[in-house]
């Protein structure tokens, strides 16, 4: 009792962060014109955590801010996304205006909330951010625009750039520290720099129009730009603006790499990998906690500034996860598409629970941060609850599902995002059905797909599928996916006449990091032609699966299930809540598919792994029914089934259960047995 009195007593004594730092007045913002950073004139060293507001269901916004600064940070870090915030060309959603993902872009309120938590903001608005993000935060409306090159000075894209720049930044001004608010930094494009290693030569001219834009809009803190120096070097940055490193290791090295670039100013890493992600059919990635405090010690005693990228990684819901072409090819063979879990083995989980390295960020932060300010409780940590399992009741088969969306008719197959749908701005993600109606198959047909499918295919002739389940990894390697070329697939024995030939083909995700030809990054089959033997398929019917919200919840021409049968088909069940709880969706008993609850898409799944349950958080359920609708490629199971944990596993291997309440408890142990030392008592 003495312990807590006296730390309650040191704690009422200390001013808040913004108490400490615009005391008496603001006169300027964050400094880097000397070897270490000044903000208002004071000496700073920045502790952040990168947080994606869009990642993270809005209600729990506060929570994990609050929880950034009880871990003694001083500032929060997010990107950008170009994507959501104009999801059709010239169509713009800042929080109202009724997009797909409307509840998660209401970027001035998360700003606003992080000054109201006690926490600095820095900002990095693209255009461009990776973030393991679908395209990149790219919109996919872009490929509509002939030979545009993105990420250069091309007048084409500039144009597009501009134009959105212009409404996104100035709703930024009147939140800049010097304002008011809380950024007191903006960066300049992303990891340009590290491009550099390849063909592409990074343009600093396009740069430099970037800062203009910036300028224009009356942005006047400090402009900076991350990239590897031992990558990149100096190569992505501009003598004027504050050079910045992103790395997971060897840090004094890089830091001594960067600081030989520039003289007489601050080091600071701007993505810190606590973790990484995963693609599908990996094991789930780690980084050590030894490995984690090792070089974030390293960081603090060069001594650096640091971001933690993540510090809370959140979700790619939806189908925003982004992907990766290894070995640096353009033909998808080796493309590496990303789950939807965006856990990245950071300090708070995917769920916001307190992992190890959240106790030591904290201590390591409370050992060397000598700028001592008013710090809230950790928060507890929200309860998750495995509902029951439930049967499903409905299925939708896939002619049902197109029965409800027009069908464009097409001479050729195109991509989705050539389609006149959206503003004609084209189709973004989902799926996109390839019909050719009226066809004759004669026994031991081949259908041949010229190039490589993007993603993956399923065929079907009169509705019957023919193609195999995705099961293991080395199914990858076989048609229907985007490793093989010129693929082809058998079509039985039977002659048939008058027959209805299906494509459906899955977008797994947009390449978010690469080079400029790897972000020709059209889905659907486009690549080449369509080919029934020797014969070129033509005059199709095109339906978009989009998935929407109201689309799915006006859905109206349900059946009730009495004998399972094969995908590509709908399944929906009813799960009925008292109190909705956060919860994870187990999918280890299905194939490959999206997951759906009460209209929204919450992310993929796959057999392959690593990823087996989906995180359905609290604020998406309602008390009372709720409507999840599974659609599966392939295979379904008789019923949805619930954990109270994230657990990873690939095909063979077995389960990774992320269940952090052992920890917790224990951390929080030691944090009381450290707070009893340090007060002598």
């Amino acid at each position: 009792m003495a312990m807590a009195l006296s730390a309650g007593i040191a704690s009422a004594t200390l001013p808040t962060l913004y108490e400490y730092y615009t005391s008496p007045e603001i006169k300027s913002g964050l400094s880097a014109d000397q070897s270490y950073f000044q903000l208002n004139e004071k000496n700073i060293t920045l502790y952040s955590g990168a947080m994606h507001y869009f990642r993270v269901p809005k209600q729990y916004w506060r929570d994990r801010l609050k929880k950034m600064r009880a871990a003694g940070l001083n500032t929060v870090e997010t990107y950008v996304p170009w994507n959501l915030h104009e999801p059709e060309d010239n169509k713009y959603d800042f929080g109202k205006e009724g997009s797909e993902m409307q509840d998660f872009l209401d970027i001035q309120e998360f700003l606003k909330m992080a000054k109201e938590e006690d926490l600095f903001a820095i900002v990095r608005p693209g255009p461009f951010i990776c973030a393991e993000f679908e395209f990149g935060g790219l919109p996919s409306w872009l490929l509509r625009t002939k030979d545009i090159k993105v990420r250069t000075t091309d007048s084409k894209f500039m144009n597009y750039v501009t134009r959105y720049f212009n409404i996104l930044l100035p709703l930024l001004t009147m939140l800049q520290f010097t304002k008011g608010g809380p950024i007191i930094a903006f960066q300049v494009e992303n990891e340009y720099g590290n491009t550099a290693w390849s063909e592409f030569t990074p343009q600093k001219e396009y740069l430099q129009q970037l800062v203009k834009l910036y300028k224009d809009n009356k942005l006047v803190e400090l402009f900076f730009t991350a990239d590897t120096p031992s990558k990149g070097g100096d190569k992505g940055t501009l003598p004027e603006l504050l050079q910045t490193a992103t790395f997971d290791n060897y840090a004094t090295k890089e830091f001594d790499i960067m600081n030989s670039l520039q003289t007489n100013r601050p080091t600071m890493v701007m993505e810190l990998w606590t973790g990484w992600y995963d693609h599908w059919t990996e094991e789930h990635n780690t980084r050590t906690n030894d490995h984690f405090h090792k070089v974030y010690e390293e960081i603090l005693t060069y001594p650096a500034s640091v971001n933690m990228y993540m510090f809370h990684g959140g979700t790619s819901f939806g189908f925003l996860n982004g992907a990766n072409v290894g070995d640096r090819k353009s033909d998808n063979s080796n493309y590496q598409p990303d789950i939807s879990s965006y856990d990245y083995d950071a300090p708070l989980s995917e769920c916001g629970d307190y992992t190890d390295k959240y106790w030591i960020a904290k201590e390591l932060i409370e050992k060397y941060n000598t700028v001592k300010t008013k710090l809230p409780e950790p928060p507890k940590v929200t309860e998750k609850l495995k509902y029951p399992e439930i049967p499903i009741v409905e299925e939708m088969s896939l002619n049902d599902i197109v029965s409800k969306i027009d069908a464009i008719p097409s001479e050729d197959v195109i991509p989705m995002e050539q389609l006149p749908i959206n503003g004609n701005s084209g189709q973004s993600y989902g799926y996109i059905l390839y019909r050719k109606k009226g066809i004759n198959i004669s026994a031991n047909s081949v259908l041949t797909i010229k190039g490589h499918v993007h993603d993956s295919v399923v065929v079907l002739v009169n509705g019957k599928r023919l193609t195999n389940p995705l099961n293991e990894p080395k199914d990858l390697d076989k048609f229907g996916f985007w490793r093989m070329e010129d693929s082809t697939l058998n079509l039985g024995d039977e002659d048939l006449k008058d027959a209805t030939l299906d494509l459906l083909v899955q977008n797994w995700g947009r390449v978010n990091f690469g080079l400029l030809y790897q972000f020709n990054q059209f889905k659907g089959l486009w690549n080449g032609d369509i080919m029934l033997n020797n014969d070129k398929i033509i005059s199709w019917e095109i339906f978009p699966l989009e998935f929407k919200k109201s689309w799915n919840n006006a859905l109206d021409n349900w059946k009730t299930v009495s004998d399972l049968g094969h995908g590509p088909s709908m399944y929906r069940a009813t799960l009925n809540v008292n109190e909705p709880k956060d919860t994870f969706i187990d999918m280890a008993d299905w194939t490959n598919g999206c997951v759906m609850v009460n209209g929204f898409v919450l992310g993929r799944y796959s057999r392959l792994g690593p990823q087996q349950a989906l995180y359905l958080p609290a604020p998406f359920l309602n008390k009372g029914d709720n409507k999840i609708i599974v659609f599966e490629n392939y295979v379904p199971s008789s019923t949805i089934k619930f954990t109270d944990q994230m657990y990873f596993k690939t095909a063979g291997n077995n389960a990774i259960m992320l269940n952090t309440n052992f920890n917790i408890y224990f951390s929080c142990f030691v944090s009381f047995i450290i707070c009893i030392l340090q007060f002598n008592i």
